[in-house]
């Protein structure tokens, strides 16, 4: 089977599946889930953000009793991710041409899991039902599974495959992310003959900005600036300036209470100039933690042992779809699936971490 895996791995690094554009992946996922056996379903999820696809839902009924197991990984890439090209080193390690990221986020995860799934499959052996979910957008704050009709899900356990690592080490706590968008509209005026009729927008900002702490605001709350604009011509005082952040945090409740204080501080010095606020903000992900006692934890835990794996339980400060899974009441776990440096056109994984993926998989599924 590692030959049809690292096959499948080359196929789907191949295919150019950017954010909203996963159309040729949906269709070869499709297809293979059909040939295992998967009753599968595409909703309407690109239709909401003008995407080319939906996200792929698929059922295998099992021959034992008990709760159902879930378990997936995105479609999408991040950019560059046009004419991708998986290259196999003698080593064992596959990178891409260097043009391109490889795509190992996410085609790691999916073929671990479509692996996993035929090797419980060629063994004979009984297992639970099992479900896929394979969103569109997830690289973009996840916006195929937000828009996901959970009641399809029967499952309460989960597996996400995307995180960066060797297999063997899951995330079970994540953060909240808001992003917010902060307007200050103050007054134009020519900059060299009158500019004492003007409200300068750029210096209420920068005075809101130097008021704020930044970085580890707190040991599980970051705060960052991170685009600054305004102005139109360096004789104008500038009549707005707009400021772009994030905050992240393991408590909801404190990213909210540090939104509101950024927004508080930024209105403050706007009135002081005589300017006035205009504010957008996004909660993208929302905090979750995953405790010892569910099921995720626990059969990842002994899955791991059985296989010479660490079994190692981490936390990330990024996000996933299994943050949505946990506003659904689906308790997951996010496993590393041997991606490294990924968002980068240094991006690779290991053919060892592919197996060794697709054989956790495999544990997973026959755990229950």
């Amino acid at each position: 089977m590692r030959n049809e895996l690292l096959e499948e791995f080359a196929g789907f690094t191949e295919l150019d599946s950017v954010s909203f554009g996963e159309r040729r992946m949906a269709d070869l996922l499709k297809e293979k889930l059909k040939a295992l056996g998967f009753e599968t379903e595409e909703d309407d999820a690109g239709s909401h953000y003008d995407g080319n696809a939906g996200n792929v839902y698929g059922f295998l009924k099992g021959s034992l009793s008990g709760e159902p197991v879930l378990f997936s990984a995105h479609m999408d890439t991040v950019e560059p991710g046009i004419r991708k090209k998986a290259v196999f080193h003698e080593d064992g390690v596959i990178t891409s041409d260097g043009t391109t990221v490889l795509g190992a986020d996410d085609a790691a995860g999916l073929v671990e899991i479509l692996g996993g799934i035929r090797r419980v499959l060629a063994s004979g052996k009984p297992h639970r039902d099992i479900e896929v979910l394979f969103p569109i957008a997830e690289e973009v704050y996840t916006k195929g599974s937000r828009v996901f009709d959970f009641s399809r899900i029967r499952a309460k356990e989960a597996y996400v495959l995307d995180l960066s690592g060797p297999v063997g080490t899951a995330a079970v706590q994540a953060p909240s992310l808001l992003s917010f968008v902060l307007t200050i509209h103050g007054k134009a005026a020519h900059a060299g003959f009158e500019p004492e009729k003007g409200i300068h927008a750029v210096t209420a900002a920068a005075l809101a900005i130097a008021r704020l702490p930044q970085g580890h605001v707190e040991e599980d709350t970051t705060l960052n600036i991170g685009i600054i604009r305004g102005g139109t011509a360096t004789n104008i005082v500038p009549e707005s300036c707009t400021v772009e952040g994030e905050i992240r945090s393991y408590s909801h409740e404190k990213a909210l209470s540090y939104m509101e204080a950024v927004r508080r501080i930024f209105l403050e010095e706007a009135e002081k100039k005589g300017a006035s606020l205009e504010s957008e903000v996004s909660v993208h992900l929302v905090a979750y933690h995953t405790g010892e006692e569910e099921a995720s934890v626990k059969h990842f835990r002994r899955a791991a042992h059985k296989l010479g794996l660490p079994g190692k339980l981490t936390e990330t400060f990024g996000g996933s779809d299994c943050n949505t899974f946990a506003e659904h009441g689906i308790r997951g776990i996010v496993l590393s699936c041997g991606m490294y440096q990924a968002h980068s056109t240094r991006e690779y994984t290991t053919v060892e971490d592919l197996e060794k993926g697709a054989s956790l998989v495999e544990a997973l599924i026959l755990e229950g």
